[in-house]
Formats: C-alpha cells, structure tokens, sequence
C-alpha cells in the first residue's frame, strides 16, 4: 500500500493542491527582482515584495498540511526524500522571512536591489524541493491512490 496523505479532500491530497501556489509566488518574485535590476522600474520591486508575501502566506498552509502528513503517517518519515524535502522547505521558509523583513525595513526598491540573491536562493531551493516532492510522489507513490 502506497504512504497516504492524512489531509484530503474526496481522495486528493491537500498539500498537491497548494504548492503551485507557492512555486508561482516565489518564482514570480525572483522574476520581478530581475526585471527590476533591468528596468528600474518600481512596479516590479514593490511586485516582488508582495509575490514574496503571498508566498510566506500560502507556505503556511502547504507546509502545515506537509508536516501533519509527515508526522501522522510512518512510511513517509522512513523515506530520505522526505527528510531533505521537509529540510529544504523550512530553510526555504526562513529565508523568505527574512527577504520580507528585510526588504519592509529598506523599502521595495532598495530591497530588490539588495536582496535579489535572497530571492535566487530561493528559486534555487525550488527546484531541490520540487525535485524531492517528485521523488515522493513519482517513485514512492507518497499520497497516490491504487
């Protein structure tokens, strides 16, 4: 039997359901930190500091969702994928924080200036943490219906 997911709606899993949402927002983030290096424009600063809080929102409900999966069913705990994906998340989670408060206390023009590696380094532990979602799903099958 594959690892299930505890938080569903009618079979499918809750936390699929949210992490676009997340993916969107913070690579829409990173997008608008580079078209403001390019353009100076300070529409895509002040975007990008309201992508990154968008993010932050919707990650509190993914990884809520993600850790009471984690914790309520055994065989995911077991899985190493399941370790890095979770680890890469929480310090995904802590730098957007930190990029957010960052950038409140600058202001949205200085901190797409400043901060656009926070933002980079996010992006980049997207793709980690997608990948290891995709192993969880792909090969463990973490949440899929027989």
């Amino acid at each position: 039997m594959n690892p299930r997911s505890t938080v569903s709606i009618l079979g499918h899993p809750v936390h699929a359901m949210l992490v676009p949402f997340v993916i969107a927002s913070y690579t829409g983030a990173f997008a608008a930190d580079i078209a403001y290096s390019a353009a100076s424009n300070p529409f895509w600063a002040v975007s990008a500091m309201w992508l990154i809080g968008a993010g932050i929102a919707v990650s509190v409900f993914a990884a809520t969702i993600g850790f009471v999966d984690f914790v309520a069913e055994p065989a995911i705990r077991e899985l190493p994928a399941a370790w890095w994906h979770l680890g890469g998340n929480v310090v995904m989670s802590l730098i957007s924080i930190l990029d957010w408060v960052l950038r409140y206390e600058v202001g949205p023009e200085a901190g797409s200036s400043a901060y656009i590696w926070l933002s980079g380094t996010v992006f980049v532990l997207l793709i980690f943490n997608g990948w290891m979602g995709a192993q969880l799903v792909y090969h463990h099958r973490v949440g899929v219906a027989d």
